[in-house]
């Protein structure tokens, strides 16, 4: 088993005694760094390692550690039942796969960071959300962390350095690299919407009008290195994410938002050039995946099929977590391709294995089975219905990120550097969602 581990910075020993007090009485800092040190370069090449630890999963363990830490004091957590029984049932329908696996041992990594990714930080994230102080905290670094993302995209697109893409160097993937070529584009849309629901939650007599025009030039900014990251799936969960999210601010908003974004798009695309062959091309092709699909839809059908058929041979708890790459290649048919192409500066030209179904929902029924795509739904669907109850800024943040992640995994999954931050939006959604939610809105 491969195992890549970070290079972590080492503080100094007056820095940290003065650290741990701080991060004890506001454990959303852990929270925070996590979402940031998503933008620190792994240097990884491969994608095949069966664990990769990065600098963010390392803060996300030490929250988790916090959390522990402070139940054992006598802090217990911000659990109500009806959340624990969701968060349980995803432990139970792991278990139960790992158990029926075709290769336990596998599976049990599979477990674990099942566990990691949908429970255990999730759960601590939601622990650590005490105020609305800690829900801006954490939304704010999403927001940084998308700044961050976005000028080094916007920059490799303009400079002509970034991931090839129809033969030119010019997809924004941001620090990730071409290897992550979702990475960039998933960091940048978590940050727009974060951006415009803090921006609408400082609307009214009482707001900060500053921080108001702050976010909306943010969210503004962030537009142009998501569209030049050419990433089909990342347009389609924002404008789903960012309509859910004006709906439910304002249905009239939504209406002039859509006027002056497309008379940006007009200006930007249309009279200064800025990404236009690659974007409309990029966008023309979204209407075309039934009809007419190309190479990487065909094979995400593909996928499907194989995962549905590897269901059908274990319907009950699954082939376990992790077994499908290992049955892939006796359920797929025979025109998927062997891997998709990745090329930049760094890493020349690759073939990377396609080793998921590119859809969550798929890898679970097929590595879970009923039982695991029964649990997920019921949590995915309770926070959703949570986060639908209320309107305050930090509830409409965590609506509009659960619906941008639960409309992604219909053609991605988790893998990659920003799993973490899959993590930090449901603990998010799972404080907006909870009693809590309901004091601080009003």
């Amino acid at each position: 088993m491969a195992l890549t581990l970070p290079v972590l910075p080492r503080l100094p020993r007056p820095a940290l005694r003065r650290a741990l007090p701080a991060l004890a009485d506001r454990p959303s800092l852990l929270a925070a760094a996590t979402v940031l040190l998503v933008c620190v370069p792994t240097g990884e090449k491969d994608v095949t390692a069966a664990v990769h630890v990065t600098a963010a999963d390392v803060a996300s363990l030490a929250l988790v550690a916090l959390t522990a830490l402070n139940l054992l004091r006598g802090r217990l957590p911000a659990l109500t039942r009806s959340t624990a029984a969701l968060f349980g049932a995803v432990v139970v329908a792991a278990a139960v796969a790992t158990m029926g696996s075709i290769d336990p041992a596998t599976s049990l990594t599979g477990f674990v960071r099942l566990t990691q990714v949908f429970v255990l930080v999730p759960a601590a994230v939601l622990c650590a959300l005490r105020d609305r102080t800690d829900q801006r905290l954490v939304l704010g670094s999403f927001v940084l962390a998308a700044l961050i993302q976005g000028v080094v995209g916007a920059n490799q697109y303009l400079t002509r350095t970034g991931a090839s893409y129809t033969g030119q160097p010019i997809r924004a993937v941001g620090t990730f690299g071409a290897l992550d070529i979702m990475a960039m584009s998933t960091v940048v849309s978590f940050g727009l919407l974060a951006a415009l629901a803090l921006a609408l939650g400082e609307r009214g007599p009482h707001g900060d009008v500053r921080l108001r025009r702050a976010m909306f030039a943010a969210a503004a900014f962030l537009a142009f290195p998501l569209a030049v990251s050419f990433s089909r799936g990342s347009w389609i969960a924002t404008g789903v994410a960012a309509t859910v999210l004006l709906l439910r601010a304002d249905a009239r908003l939504l209406v002039r938002s859509a006027v002056l974004g497309l008379a940006a798009a007009v200006v930007l695309v249309g009279g200064l050039g800025l990404g236009a062959s690659g974007v409309t091309e990029r966008l023309s092709s979204i209407g075309s995946v039934s009809a007419a699909p190309d190479q990487s839809v065909s094979d995400r059908y593909d996928l499907w099929a194989t995962a549905g058929r590897i269901w059908q041979d274990h319907p009950v708890h699954g082939a376990g977590p992790k077994a499908f790459p290992k049955l892939r290649d006796s359920h797929a048919p025979l025109r998927l391709s062997s891997g998709s192409d990745a090329a930049d500066s760094t890493i020349g030209f690759q073939r990377e294995p396609l080793l998921s179904p590119h859809n969550m929902y798929f890898l679970v029924l097929s590595e879970q089975g009923l039982i695991g795509i029964t649990a997920y739904a019921a949590l995915f669907l309770g926070l959703l219905l949570g986060c639908l109850r209320h309107r305050g800024g930090p509830a409409l943040a965590a609506l509009a990120l659960l619906t941008w992640v639960l409309v992604d995994f219909l053609y991605a999954d988790i893998g990659g550097t920003t799993t973490v931050l899959t993590s930090v939006v449901l603990g998010l959604a799972a404080r907006a969602a909870g009693p809590a939610a309901v004091r601080e809105a009003r």
